[in-house]
């Protein structure tokens, strides 16, 4: 018997209204860009007074959202209620009944458009009949277009993994893999510890120690002393989110500039090769268009804030894609050690070192899907 989703899985199209577009212009152009500095023309400081001048621009002037929508409703998109919250995913279902289900989770500042690129080359590849894997690629609860937590209550990196695990078991897979880098390697980690993951497959690892340095080849080498500096000039905003989300929250909500400068910095500072500026423009409008800032930094305050935790040990087999400019290095010895040296051993490893960053299935989604696939191959029994 084939496989058909669920009837909880309702169908969704995406749909911002005239009015909320209205607002965003009129907001948009009535928003100042600030005084030529002398930080404002080195993008070592963050974004130039000239990328934001010309990418605000663009975004009033030669960006349209209707042709962006059009292509996120060329995938299946569907929403789904568990526990109160509205959770959304785009999904490729396959029709074979022993097809492999994985879940690919997005981190901050991305969304599900992340992983639209991969997306699409298995689309190119195969038929629903004969697609040897199910695709499940959710919005986090608090991201774009799923509802954030409820606001009596703090909402936690494990509240975000149960909520993954419930639509992964409502979707009828008891058994998946889970995907991700950002805070998705993170949910990753988490979700490893439930029965139904039969292995992760990670981009990211962060918190992960530099080994003595005599022993690091140059490539390794040379991706601790960015990570380094990303530390000392780079990462003052995810204590900003861990320690004032309400404050940097309110300001980044109220005026769409804001967010570009914000957001848009790290898509230009933690990529290898810059995505194209429709992509970062249709990734920042989600965030705008669905209020979505304050309510997705909310793992910023176990990771960065007073309650920060230490990563409990991988529990299952997990596979790690090292990408030259990640921000975090993935070093080999070092990514070993999270396993919990029972079932959790890193049983697939690579260096990508063709390129590629943070943004890893934005910036190379067939480099990635092809670990993915491998590191598939060698967990995944029937």
């Amino acid at each position: 018997m084939s496989y058909s989703p669920p009837n909880s899985a309702k169908p969704f199209t995406l749909n911002i209204s005239d009015k909320d577009l209205s607002e965003w212009r009129q907001l948009l152009e009535l928003s100042r860009i600030g005084p030529l500095t002398y930080e404002a023309q080195d993008d070592k400081y963050g974004v130039t007074q000239e990328w934001i001048t010309n990418a605000k621009d663009h975004w009033l002037n030669k960006f349209d959202w209707r042709v962006q929508e059009k292509h996120i409703n060329s995938f299946p998109n569907y929403t789904t209620e568990i526990e109160g919250l509205n959770v959304h995913f785009t999904a490729l279902f396959s029709e074979k009944k022993d097809a492999i289900p994985i879940v690919f989770l997005h981190g901050w500042p991305g969304s599900f458009i992340e992983f639209l690129p991969l997306a699409s080359l298995i689309r190119e590849k195969y038929s629903a009949k004969d697609q040897p894997y199910h695709i499940i690629i959710p919005s986090l609860p608090g991201y774009t277009l799923s509802s954030g937590g409820p606001t009596n209550k703090d909402w936690t990196i494990q509240d975000t993994a149960r909520i993954i695990n419930t639509l992964m078991k409502g979707l009828g897979f008891n058994k998946y893999i889970s995907q991700g880098g950002d805070i998705g390697s993170i949910v990753s980690t988490v979700l490893s510890q439930y029965e139904e993951v039969a292995g992760i497959h990670l981009n990211m690892l962060g918190n992960v120690d530099i080994p003595d340095e005599s022993t690091l080849t140059e490539f390794e080498k040379t991706a601790v002393e960015n990570a380094k500096l990303w530390r000392v000039t780079g990462s003052a905003y995810a204590q900003e989110h861990g320690t004032r989300p309400a404050t940097i929250g309110f300001v980044l909500n109220s005026n769409p500039l804001s967010l570009l400068a914000w957001i848009g910095e790290k898509f230009l500072s933690w990529s290898d090769t810059t995505p194209p500026l429709d992509t970062i423009l249709t990734n920042i409008s989600l965030y705008w268009f669905t209020h979505s800032f304050p309510r997705s930094i909310y793992p910023y305050r176990q990771l960065f804030g007073a309650a920060r935790n230490a990563p409990a040990p991988i529990p299952k087999p997990f596979g790690f894609s090292w990408f030259p400019k990640e921000i975090f290095p993935g070093i080999e010895s070092e990514v070993k050690k999270r396993g919990d040296g029972k079932k959790g051993e890193l049983v697939f490893y690579k260096q990508q070192r063709e390129g590629g960053g943070h943004f890893a299935a934005l910036e190379k989604p067939r480099e990635l899907w092809g670990d993915v696939e491998e590191f598939v191959g060698k967990v995944w029994k029937q």
